[in-house]
C-alpha cells in the first residue's frame, strides 16, 4: 500500500513496509495485517463511552535499594544517571505511559510480543521497562520465564508475579549477564533515548542464547497524513521537529528506529523482520477500536507535551519556559482539533541470532 503524507517522510514504496506489513530480510512481505487506510467517522469528539477503559495492572514483592528522584519545574526525574532520560517518572507520567501501553496493545490485537520465541522461553529481559506493565504482563503469559525489567527509575510495582523481578540500571552498561542467556531481549519507546545504539545491539547480540530472538517497538516522533486534512505548518509536527532537534543536542537520534535493520544486520542477526502500524492521534476514525485507540494515543501525546519539550526544547534548545509554555497551548489546540486526520507510525522490528 502507498501512502501519501502531508509531511515527508519514508514512503511506503514496494521497497518500504506498508502499515501492518511484516517482511524478511531479503524485502519479502511475510504476513500481513489487515490495516489500509483509516477510514474518518462523523462523530470525531465522541469517545465517552472509552473514558472508563483503564490498562491494566500486575500482581510478589520487589527488591530496590535506589529510591531517589530529582525534581524540575515542578516534574520529578530520576536521579540514577541524572539527566540521561529526558521524560519525568511522576505518577503523572506512570500514567500516560500506561494509556501508551493500553493503546500499543490494542492496535496489536494483544499481541506482546511478535518474535516467535515459543511456549516455553526460560529468560527475557525488558530494556527500559519503565512503569514494568508490559514485563508483568509477559510474566503472567510465560510462566515458564524469568522476566526482568531494566530502567534508571524505580517506579516499578511492589507485587509483581513471581517470575518477574525489576532492576535499577543503565541498558547502556555492560550486561551484568552471562552470554548466550536470553531467549528474548525486548525495547519498546526508549530507542530515540540512546546515545549508541550499535554498540546496544552488539551487546544483545553476545548475551542472547543461539537461536534468540531480539525486538524493538517503537513509534516514530512525528505525525502523518492520508487525506489532506493536515496542513503543512501543523503546530504539532513542528513542536517535534523542534524535539528531534533538542535531542539531537544532547546526542540522540530520533530515527533510530528507522535504520535498526542495517545495525542489527551488521552485528550479525538474521531473519530481519518489520512491521509498522498506524496510530491514530484523535477519535476521528469511524471504526469503534480504532476511534478508542485514537482517544487513548491523543491524551498520550497530550499529557506528554510538557514533559517531552521541558528539557528537549527548554534546556536543549534554550527556550524560556514562558515562552515554551505559550507555543504549547497552540501545540495543543491543534492536537484537539477533530478536523485533521493525523496518525502516527509504530515500527515492530524483530532479529534472530543465528543457530
Amino acid at each position: 500500500m502507498a501512502s501519501t503524507s502531508s509531511r515527508p517522510g519514508p514512503s511506503l514504496s514496494p521497497e518500504t513496509p506498508a502499515a501492518g506489513e511484516r517482511r524478511n530480510s531479503a524485502g519479502q512481505a511475510i504476513e500481513t495485517t489487515p490495516q489500509e487506510l483509516i477510514e474518518p467517522g462523523d462523530d470525531a469528539d465522541s469517545f465517552s463511552d472509552f473514558e472508563d477503559d483503564a490498562p491494566s495492572t500486575g500482581s510478589t514483592s520487589i527488591a530496590s535499594s535506589i529510591r531517589g528522584h530529582v525534581f524540575d519545574n515542578g516534574r520529578r526525574y530520576h536521579k540514577f544517571r541524572q539527566g540521561k532520560y529526558a521524560m519525568p517518572n511522576d505518577e503523572q507520567e506512570q500514567d500516560r505511559e500506561d494509556m501508551k501501553h493500553a493503546a500499543v496493545q490494542r492496535v496489536c490485537d494483544g499481541r506482546l510480543i511478535f518474535a516467535p520465541i515459543g511456549d516455553s522461553p526460560q529468560n527475557i529481559v525488558d530494556l527500559g521497562t519503565g512503569t514494568g506493565i508490559w514485563a508483568i504482563e509477559v510474566g503472567d503469559q510465560f510462566p515458564s520465564a524469568t522476566v526482568t525489567g531494566l530502567d534508571l527509575s524505580p517506579i516499578q510495582p511492589a507485587w509483581v508475579p513471581p517470575n518477574v523481578k525489576f532492576l535499577v540500571d543503565d541498558v547502556e552498561d555492560e550486561f551484568l549477564y552471562p552470554q548466550d542467556h536470553f531467549d528474548l531481549i525486548h525495547e519498546r519507546h526508549t530507542l530515540s533515548h540512546l546515545r549508541d545504539v550499535p554498540q546496544l545491539i552488539r551487546r544483545c547480540y553476545d548475551h542472547l542464547k543461539p537461536g534468540g530472538w531480539i525486538e524493538f517497538q517503537d513509534h516514530e516522533i512525528t505525525a502523518y497524513c492520508d487525506d489532506g486534512t493536515m496542513p503543512p505548518d501543523f503546530p504539532v509536527v513542528a513542536l517535534f521537529d523542534f524535539v528531534q532537534q533538542g535531542m539531537a543536542k544532547f546526542g540522540f537520534d530520533c530515527t533510530s528506529m528507522l535504520t535498526v535493520d542495517e545495525k542489527l544486520r551488521a552485528a550479525g542477526f538474521t531473519n530481519i523482520t518489520r512491521t509498522i502500524y498506524k496510530i491514530p492521534s484523535g477519535p476521528w476514525p469511524r471504526d469503534r477500536k480504532m476511534k478508542m485507540i485514537g482517544y487513548f494515543w491523543r491524551t498520550v501525546l497530550y499529557e506528554g507535551l510538557g514533559g517531552i519539550s521541558a528539557k528537549t526544547i527548554g534546556q536543549g534548545l534554550g527556550w524560556p519556559q514562558d515562552e515554551l509554555e505559550v507555543y504549547l497551548v497552540g501545540v495543543r489546540k491543534a492536537l484537539m482539533d477533530p478536523a485533521v486526520h493525523s496518525y502516527w507510525k509504530l515500527h515492530i522490528v524483530t532479529a534472530q541470532k543465528p543457530q
